[in-house]
């Protein structure tokens, strides 16, 4: 529901980010137009500790005197939203708008899916946030695709009409896997015999980087202790990961080299799904980790190898995100149109 705002009042909106391990909460208050926002507080929770996003929540907002009333909320959460409602896909929690609404005393609460937010967010960013991995031929009107990897794989596209951009939530992270050449294939039946179907999720994620090494791992008759012990981490994909960077784990190295690969193909798969001549936009937590193999070139090879079309793959732009809060930025934005929305005509 929304409520209006009397004159003078210093209006308030909740942003939120809620990931597979992590969520990330932030009050700022609405300027003038609908995405002048100032943060007023931010503060990040381990979602393993709380049973609940109504319980985060309610902690935050108890935290300390705000300057102002929360009028209006947005969720970006990592799962697909069925319009006031959600089931978390890597986290046992349901989220219902309405029933968050009553339990934290916020008149107007959305959800959206979280790569949803990071679309939203995109035109919220500086020059400073993306890293440009190909020029290309930008469209300023054209289509976008950002995809991310992170706890799983999340795809949105961005559709101009127009006057502006449409976010389009997908579930393409969980489209078939479709492997590229003998080490691929192989990798695919080594993950059949475990999961059946194999989706670029699989793959294409912290655990993927996880399941990649284990087939790795798994052509090696005499397997190194270093190498199998990175298994027993705690966090094993991040350990995979600063073994490939620092050229300490032959196998971690394989191992991203081979990430690396199939996220570069499946970024050119979307691009020429949407023919996204507005850009290509890398999200999610592992690239800005990963920036140094990304930009080696594997990644963009694959995403060229398109065939007949590889001329055409040149002329898609495609950057990094390297702002880690593009989501939290876009809930911002999507909470304060709440707000311009529900504001009477003339004030």
């Amino acid at each position: 529901m929304n409520e209006a705002v009397s004159p003078g009042t210093r209006r308030l909106v909740l942003a939120g980010d809620v990931g597979g391990t992590k969520t990330l909460l932030q009050v700022a208050e609405v300027a003038e137009g609908a995405h002048g926002l100032a943060p007023v507080r931010e503060q990040r929770f381990e979602n393993a500790a709380y049973d609940s996003l109504a319980a985060i929540v309610s902690t935050f907002l108890a935290a300390g005197a705000l300057p102002g009333r929360v009028v209006a909320a947005c969720f970006a959460v990592a799962g697909p939203v069925s319009g006031t409602h959600v089931k978390l896909t890597n986290l046992p929690w349901e989220i219902d708008a309405a029933v968050l609404a009553e339990n934290c005393g916020i008149p107007d609460v959305r959800l959206v899916n979280d790569f949803e937010a990071v679309g939203h967010g995109v035109d919220g960013l500086g020059p400073d946030d993306l890293v440009c991995l190909q020029g290309g031929r930008a469209d300023a009107h054209g289509h976008r695709v950002v995809l991310g990897a992170g706890t799983g794989l999340g795809v949105c596209f961005l559709i101009r009409n127009e006057s502006a951009y449409q976010v389009v939530p997908t579930e393409a992270g969980h489209a078939d896997f479709g492997p590229v050449g003998e080490p691929q294939v192989g990798l695919l039946r080594f993950l059949q015999e475990e999961f059946g179907t194999v989706s670029y999720e699989r793959l294409l994620s912290g655990p993927g980087l996880v399941n990649i090494y284990r087939y790795l791992m798994s052509l090696v008759h005499e397997k190194p202790r270093a190498g199998a012990d990175v298994l027993a981490r705690p966090d094993p994909a991040a350990a995979i990961a600063e073994g490939a960077l620092n050229h300490s784990n032959v196998q971690a190295a394989w191992a991203l080299d081979l990430f690396s690969e199939i996220y570069g193909a499946q970024a050119g798969n979307l691009a020429l799904t949407l023919m996204a001549r507005g850009g290509v936009y890398i999200a999610g937590g592992i690239a800005p980790k990963i920036l140094p193999k990304l930009q080696e070139g594997a990644f963009m090879r694959a995403f060229r190898n398109k065939g007949r079309f590889g001329a055409l793959m040149h002329s898609f732009p495609v950057h990094v995100i390297r702002n880690e809060r593009v989501g939290l930025i876009g809930a911002g934005r999507v909470a304060a149109q709440a707000i311009a929305a529900s504001r009477p005509s003339g004030t």
